[in-house]
Order: structure tokens, then C-alpha cells, then sequence
């Protein structure tokens, strides 16, 4: 069999979101399968500046194609774009000018998938609100399995996407909520879509006395690990914490582990690991008392699932729905909604030992029921032997409208159109089987 993996970004070095997810996706099917990546030329996400060179290399024993990218991010058309399609009445168009002003804008990436003919089982494109997923799905319907990597944003509401979730052969979910958000946003529900997320690559030889002696902590700690942003929840976990400690007698320290892009509070208790290298990040965490999870929009969190591998209870933002979803079906964490339930499940937890312990016991349970490496490749590999028995599939991807009716401003704005799909985590998923126990 052989596989094309399509992602915006790709490098040993590239380790965030949608982009490191593609790479463990690559590495690992690439023990049962030929694969090939296909990405740009581009290293950073706001830019899309052409960094690499373009041409074959191996990343980690893969074979990876890169093509340019012909033009480089406008952030003032982006940003122009933007407001005119997600906050305004606004036609096709308009939806396919954002697209291409987010980039990155490879025609010649769209190209080599269209042009691949049979040379590929499936096209594996990550993720969906980028210009090479949504292209590249309708370059190659026929093979193409989508890994949208959705929150709960904005592009959902879009028209433009309806026919990428109808028309692919099938979408692979991160998480319950994000299927039943897409679901509702473009009525896919004949594509076959399975709830599989991504494992990750934990060492076998942590050690949390390690990280206690290398970077000096002697007392007990909570634990924030990714990038440091308002849009992750980190200003309000600032919040939240400072008054917190200001009203506890016996505070922990609050350690962050990641790139700081909004300023972090000077306080006595908040401390700046800054970024850690992968061994010294779990030993980190498997030193902490809980992980924090303040943001209020993931598709998938792998920080949470790593706390979980390594048997750490979460405390997470329960306005999101994927976290809050995730802490009820695994029983491995609590979750808050204000700032009075954020001081008192924080309380609980560093309190009540037995209770933090069987968390943790039931997040790692949670963790290698579905998302141990084995499970994920299991579900790729049923999926892809589910429709080569199918055949070619009889729905055909809708084509994007006419000259002019691309053009009539009747679309309503796309932020209206998501803040009227249903919301809350899903208690009681419709098929246990997909991904993740409905307990």
C-alpha cells in the first residue's frame, strides 16, 4: 500500500498542532505502508516564508517532496479577508479569496497531488482549513482522507467546506466533539469517519526526581505545557492563579513550559521553564501534582493525553467542550467553568491524594485503551482496508459553483453560522467502537 501524506508543514524540528501530528501519523503507518510526504517549503506558520529547499529529502526515514509556496502570507488581506467572511454577509468568492490569502498558497503542491493519478491507495490531507487540504481533496476525492484537526472555529461556518467533508472517502476525528461539530456544520454523517486522535511518542525512562534536581524544584508544582497565548487560556489561567495563591496559605508553584507570546506575570509562585526538550518536558510533568489545560479551543489536547500516559490527573477548562468530554470519559481529570470552580477543584486536587492518584490511574487506562500507538494504527489500517473493500465510492464532491453564483453576496457570516451549531461535550458517542468509551 502506499500512502501520501499532504500537511501545510513538515520537520523533525516543526513540533506543534496539526503539524507534529502529521509526522507520528507518517512514522508510524510507515511500518505497514509505503509513505510518502508532500508539504511546502515553508517552516513558519504566519509567513509561509520558503526556508526549506524544494526537492525530495528524508525526514526520520521518510521520503518528504517540498514545493514552494508563491506567495507569502499578507497579514493585512488576511486579516481584511477575515472580517469580510466570518463577520459579514459574503458570498463564495470571498470564502475562496480567504482561503488563499491564509495559505499557504502552493499551487505546485496541489498540482503534485492532482497529477498523481494512481500512484497513491490515499492521500492523507492535514488539516482541513489550510489552502493544500482543501485543493488537495478536490484533487483527488477519490482517494482522499481528511484529518481536519477542527475546534470549534470560525471556518466551520464557511459554505466553501460543505462539499470537502461530503465529498472525501473519509475523515479521520480527533475527538467526539469535533465529529459532531463538523457533522452538524455540513451533514456528512454517509462519509465514514472514525474517532482515532494521535498517540505520542513517550520515553521509556522517565524520571521526575530528574527534573527536580535539574532545574531546582523542591516544592509542590502545577503544570502548563505548550505555547504561552492568550488564545491557549494562559492570561486568564494567569488570572486565576495569582488570586488563587493570593487566598491559599500553601500555594504551589505554577510552572510553564513553552514559547511565552503574551508577558507572564511576575509572581513569586509562576516560574518560566521556557521550552523544554521532550525528555526534560515529561519528566516535568511527571514530577507535577496536576497538568493545567486552560484553553478554550482544541480538537484534540496531546499535552492531556501525555499526562494521562504518564499517570497525572488534568485540570482542565470545561468551557471547552473536546476537554471537558475528554475528563468525563476518562475519569482522569476535573474540569471548571469559573474562576471559584478553578479554586476549588485546584484545592481538591492537591488535597486529596487517593483522589489525584486513582485520576491519574484512570487517565493512563483511558490513555492505552485509545491512544497507544497500536490502537491508532489499528484504526488507520481498518479504515483503509474497509474501503478498498468498498470500491469506488457512488457520492461524488459537489464542484464549486458558476462564475456568478460564486459571486451573490447571500452567505451569512460564518461566525453566525458556528454559534448556532449545538455545543457541550458528548456524553454517550453513537459508536464506542471509533475511538473512545461512552463511560
Amino acid at each position: 500500500m502506499k500512502l501520501a501524506v499532504v500537511v501545510q508543514r513538515y520537520g523533525a524540528a516543526i513540533n506543534g498542532g496539526a503539524e507534529l501530528h502529521a509526522r507520528y501519523v507518517a512514522e508510524h503507518l510507515a511500518h505497514h505502508a509505503d509513505v510518502r510526504v508532500l508539504t511546502t517549503c515553508a517552516r513558519d506558520y504566519i509567513t509561509w516564508r520558503n526556508e526549506f529547499p524544494a526537492g525530495v529529502e528524508h525526514v526520520n526515514g521518510i521520503s518528504v517532496e517540498r514545493f514552494p509556496v508563491a506567495r507569502e502570507r499578507d497579514e493585512r488581506a488576511f486579516g481584511m479577508w477575515s472580517h469580510r467572511v466570518f463577520d459579514m454577509r459574503h458570498s463564495i468568492a470571498d470564502e475562496l479569496r480567504w482561503l488563499e490569502s491564509e495559505g499557504p498558497f502552493s499551487p505546485a503542491l496541489v498540482e503534485r497531488v492532482r497529477r498523481s493519478g494512481d500512484e497513491f491507495d490515499y492521500v492523507l490531507l492535514f488539516n482541513a482549513r489550510y489552502y493544500q487540504a482543501y485543493h488537495g481533496a478536490r484533487a483527488a476525492p477519490e482517494r482522499a482522507i481528511l484529518v481536519p484537526t477542527a475546534e470549534r472555529e470560525s471556518f466551520l461556518g464557511l459554505e466553501v467546506f460543505g462539499p470537502i467533508f461530503r465529498g472525501v472517502r473519509a475523515i479521520m476525528y480527533n475527538s467526539f466533539e469535533e465529529r459532531a461539530v463538523i457533522q452538524a456544520a455540513s451533514s456528512n454523517h454517509d462519509v465514514p469517519g472514525v474517532v482515532v486522535g494521535v498517540g505520542s511518542e513517550v520515553p521509556p525512562n522517565v524520571d521526575a526526581a530528574r527534573f527536580r534536581q535539574t532545574f531546582g524544584v523542591d516544592d509542590r508544582f502545577v503544570i502548563y505545557v505548550g505555547r504561552i497565548d492568550r488564545n491557549k487560556g494562559c492570561a486568564e489561567l494567569f488570572e486565576y492563579f495569582t488570586r488563587y495563591a493570593a487566598e491559599s496559605r500553601r500555594p504551589p508553584l505554577l510552572l510553564l513550559a513553552g514559547t511565552a507570546l503574551i508577558d507572564i506575570p511576575k509572581h513569586p509562585r509562576i516560574r518560566h521553564l521556557g521550552f523544554l526538550t521532550d525528555q526534560d518536558k515529561f519528566n516535568a510533568v511527571a514530577a507535577a501534582d496536576a497538568l493545567l489545560m486552560p484553553s478554550y479551543f482544541e480538537s484534540l489536547s496531546m499535552v492531556m493525553l501525555e499526562a494521562w500516559a504518564l499517570a497525572r490527573p488534568v485540570l482542565a477548562n470545561g468551557r471547552c467542550d473536546v476537554l471537558a468530554g475528554q475528563c468525563l470519559r476518562s475519569n482522569g481529570g476535573l474540569y471548571y467553568r469559573s474562576e471559584a470552580e478553578f479554586a476549588e477543584a485546584l484545592d481538591r486536587l492537591l488535597a486529596d491524594a487517593a483522589l489525584s492518584t486513582a485520576l491519574g490511574r484512570n487517565g493512563q487506562a483511558y490513555y492505552q485503551r485509545h491512544y497507544a500507538w497500536p490502537v491508532i494504527e489499528g484504526k488507520y489500517l481498518d479504515t483503509f482496508a474497509r474501503l478498498g473493500a468498498e470500491g469506488r465510492p457512488s457520492r461524488r464532491m459537489a464542484p464549486v459553483p458558476g462564475w456568478l453564483a460564486r459571486r451573490r453576496k447571500t452567505l451569512p457570516s460564518a461566525a453566525d453560522v458556528v454559534s448556532r451549531l449545538p455545543r457541550g461535550p458528548v456524553l454517550r458517542p453513537s459508536d464506542t467502537t471509533a475511538g473512545e468509551d461512552a463511560s
